[in-house]
């Protein structure tokens, strides 16, 4: 393929062509969602990596690598990132989309639509 004919994948999907996503895309994108979610529940805490690490019981590093989409935590990690952020994490994982939500403790479930909870999609 020419250069002059590549297209991005939003573009293909803009034109409505058929748009495969590898497994490594997918699995990248939920990586980004849960640290977008796990940086904003941390920036509404008004708290630092520093201090969300040392609640975890991890290194300053591992959060930042966590927000920045650049590592997967395993279930343990995930455990202690929710008690730390002082919320449960909810993970929706279907065929096209997924979404990770931190709910604060203490918060009833909202109304249909109101969006009170912080989440991140991919």
């Amino acid at each position: 393929m020419k250069h002059s004919e590549w297209r991005t994948r939003r573009t293909r999907k803009l034109l409505g062509e058929t748009v495969e996503e590898s497994s490594a895309y997918t699995e990248a994108g939920y990586a980004f969602a849960l640290g977008q979610a796990v940086y904003d529940r941390r920036k509404a805490l008004g708290m630092s990596q520093t201090e969300l690490a040392r609640r975890a019981e991890v290194t300053q590093p591992q959060i930042s690598n966590i927000e920045g989409g650049d590592s997967v935590p395993t279930l343990p990690l995930l455990t202690r990132l929710a008690r730390a952020l002082d919320a449960s994490l909810t993970i929706d994982l279907d065929h096209d989309t997924s979404a990770f939500t931190f709910t604060p403790h203490g918060s009833h479930e909202p109304e249909a639509g109101r969006g009170s909870e912080r989440g991140s999609a991919a």
